[in-house]
């Protein structure tokens, strides 16, 4: 017979394990089997009774729990000095529980009855059960400044970086929050003006060396002009926004889905679960659901929160902070599909083979309720055979079948072809001041895929829903490389010794090939780069022209309308055409669908380019640490002017000017991408490994200037350019012959 736990037990144990809240999960980790259910059953129903516990069709909650986000009331000071906060979004019918405040040394004052946005932390106090920290106060919004701190006699001024802005702040002494002159800081408005009419700031944050690494987000925020404070209005509209109930929903509450993210992540737009399909006419298919949070239910059509939205059209991501497309209370809170806290969805329910073909999907609007909030890392570790004490519940009925379906879809996928690019992604790590304290790349795990084939298969579908209904949306196009592109291509992959297939009609799969002979070789990073050089950039259209490099005819961006508009759009474009409300596609958004394409399509570049810049500068500023040190790295490009080089260690690219090449003159081949010298015959090309020595690193600008040392092993004598002789015509010749023998002698070769 079977030990019955205690009422205590159960409790803990529910409140540890919030996704695994079932009858069945609650026996299994006890160990109870048999008649002694019936024992379990009746404990469970007396906890039920009793308030402790919430029965949502086949499952318990502990409805004493509050979300990871909340909106909280700040109480009056206790006689000991201690802050402590009242939760307002309380839904237990229990006791609501005690919140201490834990303030911050940069958080402003804050008084009895204040409201504030605040992140919790569960904890196990004597006289509280929660720990919060501000995120920011509400109904407040003051302005933000960057800018270079100038100390005075009283204080100081703030003169901003932002281009055009020319009026100063005035800092008293009292809020200058120790900055130096010279400083690169961060201030907030504060107060009415000062003397001389100057505006009056508070320093919150000082940033050091405007050259400083925890300085470079901020510049390329400011330098590209993206967005970062929200609007008075925007912030009043995103705090008055509630929970939303279920209504007239679908309740999916009783279904296991369970969020999978980065470690670090702080929201979660999606959702996903697999069931083995029990249908006997689909043997070895399942049945797949996509859950994403309902963002149109809070952001309707012409309000301040959906302009503001389409004006930044999409989140930024910084190695140290993000720029989000909404407001903290929803990005953060409302919209993130938090464990164990019910949510509202827009999510879709496919049914796919045993090859990973979709035979069929329908979309809702529901209520869904997370039942696991995991980790890349620990999700493929469970797979893998070493589940945590946080997976081993969720392993056989919730991991075991996402990797089946996955299997499914990834013979789907092969049978596609689309275009296997194998690029690995770099992943700056940051200390605690900004300092960057290792780059490394990050590693690719099925877990990843797994994702990243369930959304692929859900924006097909929301694509192929709304083009059967006849609606109006927003596709993702991306159209096939031009001619010249895939020329270059082809220079490159005869100079490396491979050939890609000519053909009338070019298909991912001939670059594939191309990728495949590459695959194990000194040149796949290089052939992985030059391929992806040579894609056009994808953006946003309201007529449909495809997708090349996913191999789809018809794709739509649907799963993360908290960082993307464009998801926003299919969202009301869903809403509409299914009846489930009146916040849908609206008059204007359909007459300016082709203008918010092209205007997400530019915020999106603008975006990826600030990002870029960033990465630059912070790689910059990590190897500035290591000027005269030698590196090995591969020849990625070759230009008039010089050689690009990309290093191995960091992936950084770095350039060897052509005036640090040598006494002679450096013919410049467009057709072969090469650089040979007029006296000497030294060839430089893409693909060459070499050795070079970091002779410059410019943190502001991001550039790194090298030395060449050796190209394949075999040192070469180079300094600056003090007799520029004319080319050898003869040397021009040989170069062009030996580019034309080398391509007929590789197309022989792979026939």
């Amino acid at each position: 017979m079977s030990q019955i736990p205690s009422k205590t037990q159960i409790l803990d144990w529910i409140a540890a394990n919030p996704g695994q809240t079932s009858k069945r999960d609650i026996a299994k980790a006890f160990g109870i089997k048999g008649a002694d259910r019936i024992d379990l059953k009746r404990v469970l129903k007396e906890l039920e009774d009793e308030g402790h516990l919430e029965k949502r069709r086949k499952t318990y909650r502990d409805p004493e729990r509050l979300p990871p986000v909340s909106v909280l009331q700040m109480l009056a000071p206790t006689p000991d000095g201690d802050l402590f906060a009242k939760p307002l979004e309380w839904h237990g019918e229990g006791p609501e529980p005690r919140v201490l405040f834990i303030a911050r040394q940069t958080d402003g004052a804050l008084g009895e009855g204040d409201r504030i946005l605040a992140r919790l932390q569960e904890v196990r106090g004597d006289d509280h059960q929660y720990e919060a920290r501000l995120i920011r106060k509400i109904g407040t919004n003051p302005r933000r400044i960057l800018g270079i701190f100038r100390k005075g006699a009283e204080g100081g001024r703030i003169v901003p970086i932002d281009k055009g802005a020319d009026k100063e702040w005035q800092v008293a002494a009292s809020a200058t929050h120790g900055a130096k002159d010279g400083e690169l800081v961060e201030a907030e408005q504060a107060g009415p003006r000062g003397r001389m009419g100057l505006q009056r700031a508070r320093v919150v944050e000082r940033l050091g060396d405007p050259a400083a690494p925890k300085a470079v987000s901020l510049i390329a925020i400011h330098q590209h002009g993206i967005p970062d404070a929200f609007p008075d209005r925007v912030i009043e509209e995103a705090d008055r926004a509630r929970p939303a109930g279920l209504g007239e929903r679908e309740d999916l509450r009783a279904l296991p889905l369970v969020t999978i993210d980065p470690a670090d992540a702080r929201d979660r737009d999606d959702a996903v679960l697999a069931m083995p399909d029990d249908d006997p006419r689909n043997e070895g298919g399942y049945l797949l659901w996509v859950a994403i949070a309902d963002v149109a239910h809070y952001v309707t059509p012409g309000s301040a929160l959906d302009r503001e939205a389409r004006k930044r059209g999409n989140s930024t991501y910084f190695p140290d902070r993000v720029v989000p497309m909404l407001p903290d209370r929803l990005s953060g809170d409302l919209c993130s599909l938090h464990e164990g806290v019910p949510r509202a969805c827009i999510a879709v329910r496919m049914k796919i083979d045993a090859n990973g073909n979709k035979l069929s999907h329908r979309f809702t609007r529901g209520l869904m309720q997370s039942a696991g909030a995991l980790a890349y890392e620990e999700v493929q570790a469970a797979q893998d055979g070493h589940p945590s004490e946080r997976t081993a519940p969720l392993l056989e009925d919730v991991i075991r079948p996402l990797y089946g379906a996955y299997g499914a879809l990834t013979r789907a996928r092969e049978a596609r072809q689309p275009l296997d690019l194998d690029l690995p992604e770099r992943k700056i790590e940051l200390s605690e001041d900004g300092h960057v304290t290792s780059v490394r790349f990050r590693d690719r795990l099925d877990a990843h895929r797994l994702i990243e084939e369930f959304m692929v298969l859900a924006n097909v579908a929301a694509a192929e829903e709304l083009t059967r209904l006849h609606r109006p949306l927003l596709f993702r196009v991306h159209e096939e490389p031009s001619p010249e592109k895939l020329d270059a291509l082809r220079d490159v992959a005869a100079a490396s010794g491979f050939t890609l297939a000519k053909g009338q009609v070019l298909h991912t799969r001939q670059l594939n090939d191309l990728l495949d002979q590459a695959v194990g070789s000194e040149f796949s990073e290089l052939i992985n780069l030059s391929t992806l050089r040579s894609m056009t950039q994808a953006y946003y259209n309201p007529e449909n022209f495809g997708h090349f490099g996913l191999a789809l005819r018809s794709y739509a961006h649907f799963t993360s309308p908290i960082r993307r508009y464009a998801d926003l759009i299919v969202h009301r474009a869903l809403i509409t055409a299914h009846g489930w409300g009146k916040d849908g596609l609206s008059p204007e958004d359909i007459d300016t669908l082709e203008a918010t394409a092209q205007h997400i399509s530019e915020t999106e570049r603008r975006s990826m380019t600030a990002e870029r810049d960033t990465t630059d500068r912070y790689l910059a500023a990590y190897l500035s640490e290591r000027v005269g040190n030698e590196f090995s790295g591969r020849v990625s490009g070759i230009a008039r002017f010089g050689v690009f080089v990309t290093l191995d260690e960091s992936g950084a690219d770095g350039l060897i000017p052509i005036r640090e090449l040598g006494n002679e003159y450096f013919h410049y081949d467009r057709e072969a991408q090469t650089l040979m010298g007029a006296d000497t015959g030294l060839e430089i090309g893409i693909g060459q490994r070499v050795t070079v020595r970091l002779s410059e690193a410019v943190p502001v600008t991001g550039g790194l200037t090298l030395e060449l040392l050796s190209i394949e092993d075999k040192a070469v004598r180079t300094g600056p350019t003090r007799v520029r002789g004319r080319p050898a015509r003869r040397k021009v010749g040989q170069a062009k012959a030996k580019a034309a023998k080398t391509r007929r002698k590789v197309t022989r070769k792979r026939r």
